[in-house]
């Protein structure tokens, strides 16, 4: 999920009915296909492919000749879709547009080391202190984990910002996780909580904002703070790279993605790949506290903020049955909780309330 939806093209001749219109990740689907029937037309190589995986996973992996494969992913953000200028600073946009794409290495179980970030920048703020401030967020997160800025561009925008981020990342051979590793009998987990970026968006939208400068003391508000803390796990959300690490380096998971679009629709990206089903426990679903402490107040369910918000940037991961306790309590201070069991395909993904078990729709973020 991301601030703001997208406007809906005008229509003409060509445009698609509504019920027909492919979704990002139907599109993606068939650019994957489309990629891979090139390769397979095209004339032999007389070297070996070095690449291990392609589209369809949370980065791409390139084989080195050293022991090593080397991770690639590209996260887009794009003004008035992804963020509001108006709800954000430069410090904390900088932050996050790193931080999507360190998620995204960690869902691979990999060590993030190389960055690369392009702008489209609109000309009164490349005459501002916006890309100054920009790059404060984007290096302060950068320096925890030892990424090195490598390169980059910049071009003017007409009047939005757009920012590309690209992270490149590490691993030995055969220990990236991939989406596709599940097995029936393997138990799914998530780290930390859920719900808390989506319930800050909401406040967002609702006209509230983070002050200027927070924490502004410690007699703040107990409401206002726990509202601040929202708005900070949407503004500035942190990237699980320690667990990643962890899974990665232990072989502890099968199958593993970053909760970017909704507890909802990642697990099913998972499933699809590992041609598995699933049944989640509702119960056991980790909420956000400060979501706990606000949704009575103002009227948000965080049952669904937990399945569908999104943009939590926690790993989903699945765990055979033999290692589960390998698992440790906590790395960098965030824990892991049980969520629910792989199953087999035909028993689709599910969701149990009690004695109640329905199926568990995909209704995460979609783009278009």
């Amino acid at each position: 999920m991301t601030e703001g939806k997208a406007e809906a093209a005008p229509a003409t001749s060509t445009s698609p009915k509504s019920d027909d219109r492919r979704t990002e990740f139907e599109f993606i689907k068939s650019l994957r296909q489309l990629a891979s029937n090139r390769k397979q037309s095209a004339s032999p190589s007389p070297q070996p492919s070095l690449l291990v995986q392609g589209i369809g996973d949370d980065a791409a992996i390139i084989r080195e000749s050293a022991g090593r494969n080397t991770l690639v992913t590209s996260d887009l953000l794009v003004e008035d879709i992804d963020f509001h200028r108006d709800t954000t600073t430069p410090t904390y946009l900088g932050h996050k547009a790193l931080a999507v794409s360190l998620s995204d290495i960690a869902a691979m179980g990999a060590r993030p080391r190389w960055a690369l970030v392009s702008f489209g920048i609109p000309n009164d703020l490349w005459n501002s202190n916006f890309l100054d401030e920009f790059y404060e967020g984007f290096f302060a997160l950068a320096d925890r984990y030892g990424v090195e800025l490598i390169g980059g561009d910049v071009s003017r925008s007409p009047h939005k910002i757009v920012v590309d981020s690209t992270v490149l990342g590490q691993c030995e051979n055969d220990r990236a996780i991939r989406r596709r590793g599940a097995k029936p009998g393997d138990q799914v987990f998530v780290t930390g909580s859920l719900g808390g970026s989506a319930a800050g968006l909401r406040l967002l939208e609702r006209g509230a904002r983070l002050p200027a400068k927070y924490p502004i003391s410690e007699n703040t508000d107990p409401d206002s703070h726990t509202a601040n803390e929202l708005f900070l796990r949407h503004l500035r959300p942190e990237p699980r790279v320690g667990w990643g690490l962890v899974l990665g380096q232990e072989t502890l998971a099968t199958a593993m993605i970053d909760i970017s679009d909704g507890l909802s629709s990642d697990i099913h990206h998972l499933c699809d790949e590992s041609k598995v089903g699933a049944r989640v426990e509702a119960v056991s679903i980790p909420f956000d506290p400060h979501v706990v402490e606000i949704c009575g107040r103002r009227a948000l369910d965080p049952l669904l903020l937990a399945l569908h918000g999104g943009e939590d940037f926690e790993l989903l991961f699945t765990v055979a049955p033999e290692n589960i306790a390998r698992l440790p309590k906590k790395v960098d201070g965030i824990g892991i909780t049980r969520i629910g069991e792989i199953k087999p395909a035909e028993e689709h993904v599910m969701l149990a309330e009690g004695t109640r078990v329905w199926d568990l729709e995909p209704q995460g973020w979609h783009h278009f």
